[in-house]
């Protein structure tokens, strides 16, 4: 079931829109447009076995340099298209493991990007592996003006961590913590995982109890998406150690309850922040979005991603960026945007992104008095995880897990999953 950070989704991008579209989309951006940024960071210290990102290890200096340098060259190229129109309000570092690199390349890739796009003081995150972290670096955030770092915690039970390749210690976490804390840095996520092998139900609630003591001020807890077939790292997890659906369910279920109860503001179906976060008054307003980095604040309409697999957004077109980096390199360094496939929505398109977008966000959506729509729906209401409002249709508290089936309803490319409605539930 796709996670619909943008709509239409990736799978169904194609080759026919490419980087003629995305350079005259550049073109066209509007003096004053706000812009967001995402640079992607393809390398790890240590490739974890569960992980679906497109990611290698960072074990050759050489390749890390060439990277960035590519990395560098396409802001340049990206830059000289919008002219100074643009006015970058937000940046956002991921991967990988952006921490791969080192604090120097760091400064420098920042620098770069602020200096290209004549940035003021933009608002900057980044995802952190806790195992490559260093008072170091909580120095140079700090000193970059970071405002928020996600640490990419997934579980504290060591006996999972050794099914899926990622071994840290609670100290390690605490100490990350502690450093960024005692450098100013007060934003703080953390990523969990549930349906990961070899994990209990008193596994997972253990996670999130030593989670809410370190009281981060946003925590995703994920779903683990067991695709050995498309993902060769994750032979290595044995799926006959998976939880069954129903202990999946039971998991989600329990994490959701537990945050709530410790405080958390449930936002979307797997995004929990304390009530003095931005993301949860944005959720007060009406103002939370979905994009590439799940669900957000961020209201800007255009977001530009730079690096191998990055994903832009503009108002009328989705692109993608080459997957294999040295594809995407070689692209770039013959003075090419490194643009591969992407899509341009039509009307139709646009008011279903909408429809989804608001639904998952909100939880609520105003459809109109669409017979076909409410027939496809009604295998969900009867189960009482959806109600309709007049032309308003609601997502019940129970049909909160439920959430990307109910939007896959209005999914004008998956048709097929509308028959079977009542079997994904």
């Amino acid at each position: 079931m796709p996670r619909y950070t943008s709509y239409p989704t990736a799978a169904e991008f194609h080759d026919g829109v490419g980087a003629e579209a995305y350079s005259d989309a550049l073109e066209a951006v509007a003096p004053g447009t706000p812009l967001s940024v995402y640079v992607h960071i393809p390398f790890c210290s240590s490739i974890c076995w569960y992980c679906g990102c497109n990611t290698g290890a960072a074990s050759k200096a050489q390749r890390m340099t060439a990277y960035l340098e590519a990395l560098e060259a396409e802001l340049a190229l990206v830059a000289k298209r919008i002219g100074g129109r643009g006015c970058l309000r937000r940046i956002a570092f991921g991967g990988g493991s952006p921490n791969a690199l080192s604090t120097v390349e760091f400064v420098r890739l920042l620098d770069r990007m602020i200096t290209v796009f004549a940035a003021g003081q933009p608002d900057i995150s980044i995802e952190i592996d806790p195992r490559g972290f260093t008072p170091e670096w909580a120095l140079v955030l700090a000193a970059s003006n970071v405002t928020r770092v996600s640490l990419g915690v997934q579980t504290f039970a060591p006996h999972v961590q050794a099914s899926i390749g990622r071994i840290q210690p609670l100290s390690l976490i605490e100490n990350c913590v502690s450093a960024l804390r005692m450098r100013g840095i007060a934003a703080i996520n953390f990523d969990l995982m549930y349906g990961l092998p070899n994990q209990s139900l008193d596994d997972l609630a253990d996670s999130i109890e030593l989670a809410i003591t370190l009281r981060p001020t946003r925590v995703a807890l994920f779903g683990y998406a067991h695709l050995p077939n498309m993902i060769a790292r994750q032979r290595r997890i044995d799926g006959g150690a998976l939880p069954d659906a129903n202990l999946r369910f039971r998991q989600s279920a329990m994490g959701f309850d537990l945050l709530v109860a410790a405080g958390y503001v449930p936002i979307g179906f797997d995004h929990f922040a304390l009530p003095e976060d931005p993301l949860a008054s944005a959720a007060k307003s009406g103002g939370v979005r979905r994009n590439f980095q799940g669900f957000t604040e961020d209201a800007n309409d255009t977001l530009l991603g730079f690096g191998a697999s990055s994903i832009s957004m503009l108002p009328g077109l989705l692109v993608q960026n080459e997957k294999n980096i040295g594809t995407y390199r070689a692209r770039v360094n013959a003075g090419s945007l490194p643009t591969a496939r992407g899509f341009m929505p039509d009307a139709l398109d646009i008011k279903h992104s909408h429809w989804i977008e608001r639904l998952l966000c909100e939880g609520h959506v105003e459809i109109g008095p669409d017979s076909q729509t409410r027939q496809a729906l009604k295998p969900f209401e009867d189960r009482g995880l959806t109600k309709w409002r007049g032309d308003t249709l609601y997502i019940e508290d129970s049909g909160r897990p439920y959430a990307r089936c109910i939007a896959a309803i209005f999914d004008r490319f998956r048709q097929s999953d509308k028959n079977g409605a009542s079997q994904a539930v």
